[in-house]
């Protein structure tokens, strides 16, 4: 099976303080891969190593067989797609004109978008439940709806590989579930070729809609795994520092704080 994204030996460090040790990732089509760890345990430092656009200590990423520097700004954000934890908006645009910057990889330097390029990006803002938002100058909008208007333009890029820093900021129950179920379509559709990899909190969600967990202890160590697999009280409680419950109902896993 094609491999999207791969790291061997991947070793990271803040302030010679170790967050990953020799990690070897292999990520597949039709995966969702949420890192989950307490605060500080290096789940953003390593999303953007992943990404290419933060140094490594040790080790190699790979966007299916080439690197970064040999697929360059360009290549890489056509194979590639990353979501950051907050968006920053110093001049009015409409939310039709910031998600076609999702576009921007596929054109050349002097082209402008085109009837196509505004379809797909109409349809992400539709499909993140912002059809009728085109318009909305983005300063306007609400922090949830603003981060939509991210996933959106994330969506609009069309990169096998999506990267996403904490997508349920801002969200309420009911757009985080729709934003979650979104990506995992996005990523099982027969023939999409596609993975995500997802920085996560909510141990429950990421427990219900990931395939595999990569759990950062924030000492150098990690698990890498099933849900069922990684996410144990015994391992979950000396991570975060505090006791938690699992329960298990339904096929669904449920945690709590003791």
């Amino acid at each position: 099976m094609n491999v999207l994204l791969s790291a061997y030996q991947l070793s990271l460090s803040v302030a010679q303080r170790p967050l990953v040790q020799s990690l070897y990732l292999e990520l597949l089509p039709g995966q969702m891969l949420a890192l989950v760890g307490p605060n500080g345990a290096g789940k953003t430092t390593l999303l953007h190593a992943l990404a290419g656009v933060s140094p490594v200590d040790f080790g190699r990423v790979f966007l299916k067989d080439r690197s970064y520097s040999e697929l360059g700004a360009r290549g890489a954000a056509r194979e590639r797609a990353l979501l950051p934890q907050t968006q920053a908006d110093a001049f009015s645009a409409t939310a039709l004109e910031v998600t076609l910057i999702g576009r921007h990889p596929h054109l050349g330097r002097w082209d402008a978008e085109g009837p196509d390029d505004i379809a797909l990006a109409r349809r992400a803002l539709a499909q993140v439940g912002l059809a009728g938002f085109e318009d909305r100058d983005v300063q306007t909008l609400s922090g949830g709806e603003r981060q939509r208007v991210a996933i959106a333009t994330m969506l609009a890029q069309e990169a096998p590989v999506m990267l996403l820093d904490e997508p349920l900021n801002h969200l309420d129950v009911k757009h985080q579930c729709e934003v979650l179920e979104l990506i995992r379509t996005c990523v099982r559709a027969p023939g999409a070729d596609r993975a995500a990899i997802l920085v996560m909190h909510d141990l429950q969600l990421a427990a219900r809609f990931a395939t595999h967990i990569l759990l950062l202890d924030g000492k150098g160590g990690h698990t890498l795994g099933t849900p069922k697999e990684v996410l144990t009280e015994e391992r979950l409680s000396e991570v975060y520092g505090h006791g938690i419950g699992r329960l298990e109902r339904d096929g669904k896993l449920f945690f709590f704080p003791q």
